[in-house]
């Protein structure tokens, strides 16, 4: 059995999305800090306020390098609060990081910021990208196409939101009506505006039926990641409230997806999140727990561990508390 270990041991970092730009591994975590908000389900003890990125050369040796504060809350010119989850990707030399921020009416909505290099430190856009809305973007490169995922339900604003339009209040579905989908844009060439309006992801059982809101442990939640294993799509996602990671996979970027499986069991902490990244022809799981924390929900710690399939391309769960 492979065991998670630790990479940030003197911070308190979560939420990372991974990708390999130059020969290296890069880290985008969310930080968590000690904000003196008492917890609630709309996640307003998650006010964390800058990014840092690391690098690492070789996952095996556990060497990394921090890069130090990238990005800040005060940089943002239509920054309200609690810069949570991001994710980078890189075109025409430049390197775009998507990240969710409530804006002064306190609505998510999903900035960009741009830099020469994979490690920071990135120029906020003036404005959020118009028509975003909710939480953790994942970008997707597919040839020269690039497609952003995102959305997330209780603190990630999903349920306030039809056909990409808000409601006058939330809605929840519950028990045998459709759960919420994951959303999905094609992005334009400038890598800032959506080139078309985010369309449902299904998520769809064994019997090809799209998965219901009281389907807990398989539904969506939030954290959605991309990845591609022998030519099959492989969609990834967070229960959130059943803290399991699954997946799903697909024929193309924009689904459906077949449900498939856990990949990570619950860890000690309320959240999980992760991304899964090939590097040096192994593949990792990123994730994070609280247990350097001692159980506190809202100072999480990085942790990785390697990702196996098997023959058939399922994808191994591994088990979050050990």
């Amino acid at each position: 059995m492979k065991v998670p270990r630790y990479l940030v041991p003197n911070d308190y970092m979560a939420d990372p999305s991974v990708h390999v730009f130059n020969g290296k591994l890069f880290i985008y975590p969310s930080h968590d800090w000690e904000s003196g908000i008492p917890e609630n389900d709309n996640g307003d003890h998650f006010n964390m306020k800058d990014y840092h990125v690391y690098s690492m050369d070789n996952v095996e040796n556990g060497n990394i390098t921090d890069h130090g504060v990238v990005l800040r809350t005060e940089d943002i010119p239509w920054a309200g609060r609690q810069l949570w989850d991001c994710d980078v990707a890189y075109r025409n030399r430049k390197y775009y990081m998507y990240f969710p921020l409530k804006d002064k009416n306190d609505i998510f909505r999903i900035g960009v910021a741009i830099s020469d290099k994979p490690e920071g430190p990135f120029v906020p856009n003036p404005d959020p990208i118009k028509g975003s809305y909710s939480i953790d973007p994942a970008v997707w490169k597919e040839n020269d196409e690039y497609y952003m995922y995102f959305g997330g339900i209780w603190g990630g604003q999903l349920q306030r939101y039809r056909n990409n339009k808000a409601l006058e209040s939330a809605i929840f579905p519950e028990g045998d009506e459709l759960a919420l989908c994951p959303k999905v844009a094609r992005l334009q060439e400038n890598m800032f505006e959506f080139a078309e309006e985010p369309r449902d992801i299904f998520i769809l059982d064994e019997n090809g039926i799209p998965l219901k809101a009281g389907d807990t442990e398989r539904r969506f939640f939030e954290a959605s990641w991309m990845h591609k294993y022998q030519e099959k799509y492989y969609f990834s996602y967070s229960t959130g409230d059943t803290h399991l990671i699954c997946y799903a996979i697909g024929d193309n970027p924009y689904g459906p997806f077949t449900y498939q499986g856990v990949i990570l069991t619950p860890v000690v902490g309320w959240t999980t999140h992760h991304a899964i990244v090939e590097f040096n022809k192994k593949w990792y799981l990123f994730h994070h727990d609280c247990v350097p924390s001692e159980g506190k929900t809202w100072l999480r710690s990085l942790k990785v561990v390697e990702l196996e399939y098997e023959e058939n391309g399922k994808i191994k769960t591994i088990e979050g508390r050990i």
